[in-house]
């Protein structure tokens, strides 16, 4: 799914086509028209955000001639070309091994097996290394930045032929925000939607989570910054998990019955969506004291963490001593794109 292709006039479409021809042949040199240096920018991020196999591209230099009607792209490779296709075989050869078991199931099932891999193999890398910005980094090392999540869900939907397409906020430049946050937006039954792994992934050190799990429009920007480009529409929000789940409630009556049922089966916790008004710490205590006194009658104390902005709660039922609250923040996982 090329997206950002599509949105590019037919000479820049032109000049894409010869960057991908280029990168792919790993040519040390690309001939395109002249181009001011914001337009070339433009074009290099969009293609970079359709293909994520050009994983070993970089960044890129220029030369041209005065009053010259064409200039030379100089790309700059992460590694020799040697290496380079080591890297693109492994990549092949894993991505064939995640995706074949998927094969023959419905569209839910392969987002869900996607999101989970990156949850599950993939943690956040503080360091920033030049590989976590790309797939190299989420498919063979385990580590990644947002950027590089988001291609590797990309480049995952892609081999399972689910509409997949990489979402990018702007920045906060009136704050001085240097760098971009990327995620997902992933087409289902002709519905799009909002897919967060990156968020997921720092929430999951309390539980595998699905906070930024198929959400719409409206949901996403509560506590993301506007697109940097259009994207299609994400209206519905009859997909989102914990709604598919039946794990969004109302009223307090259904969650002593999902927590009663919780502790009878000696679960440790349970992770839920609120969705009976707007979630305040009143109403998070009034939840928690519920839950606190039903663990009581089995001998145990409960705790909780709290995502606001997503209104979703993790209860957790031990021998602490006290009850407790814990402000969850996802981390947007800010990387350069």
């Amino acid at each position: 799914m090329r997206y950002y292709y599509g949105q590019l006039s037919r000479p820049l479409q032109g000049v894409y086509d010869a960057l991908l021809g280029g990168f792919r042949a790993l040519a040390p040199g690309i001939r395109i028209p002249m181009l001011d240096e914001k337009q070339l920018a433009d074009v290099y991020l969009r293609l970079k955000l359709d293909e994520p196999l050009l994983f070993y591209v970089t960044g890129y230099r220029c030369r041209w001639m005065t009053g010259a009607a064409h200039m030379e792209l100089l790309p700059e490779y992460l590694f020799d070309k040697a290496k380079i296709r080591t890297h693109q075989q492994a990549v092949s050869a894993r991505l064939a091994r995640l995706t074949k078991p998927l094969e023959g199931k419905t569209e839910a099932e392969k987002e869900l097996a996607v999101h989970d891999f990156i949850l599950e193999n993939v943690r956040y890398d503080k360091l920033k290394k030049p590989y976590s910005h790309e797939i190299l980094g989420p498919m063979t090392q385990g580590v990644g930045v947002c950027e590089g999540m988001a291609k590797t869900v990309k480049l995952l939907c892609d081999g399972l032929g689910l509409p997949c397409m990489i979402a990018v906020s702007d920045r906060d430049r009136a704050n001085g925000e240097r760098y971009l946050h990327a995620w997902n937006i992933v087409q289902l039954g002709g519905q799009c939607y909002h897919l967060d792994a990156t968020f997921d992934n720092s929430l999951s050190k309390y539980g595998t989570r699905y906070d930024y799990f198929n959400l719409d429009d409206t949901k996403i920007f509560r506590d993301h910054r506007p697109l940097l480009y259009p994207a299609p529409p994400c209206t519905d929000g009859g997909q989102f998990y914990y709604k598919l789940q039946h794990l969004s409630w109302t009223k307090p009556e259904e969650a002593a019955r999902r927590v009663d049922q919780a502790l009878r089966k000696k679960q440790p916790g349970l992770v839920f969506h609120w969705r009976g008004g707007g979630l305040n710490r009143d109403t998070l205590q009034q939840l928690l004291a519920l839950a606190g006194r039903l663990a009581a009658e089995r001998g145990k104390r409960a705790s909780c963490s709290v995502n606001f902005p997503q209104a979703v709660i993790q209860l957790e039922f031990s021998e602490a001593p006290q009850e407790s609250i814990t402000i969850q923040q996802a981390n947007e996982a800010e990387a350069p794109v």
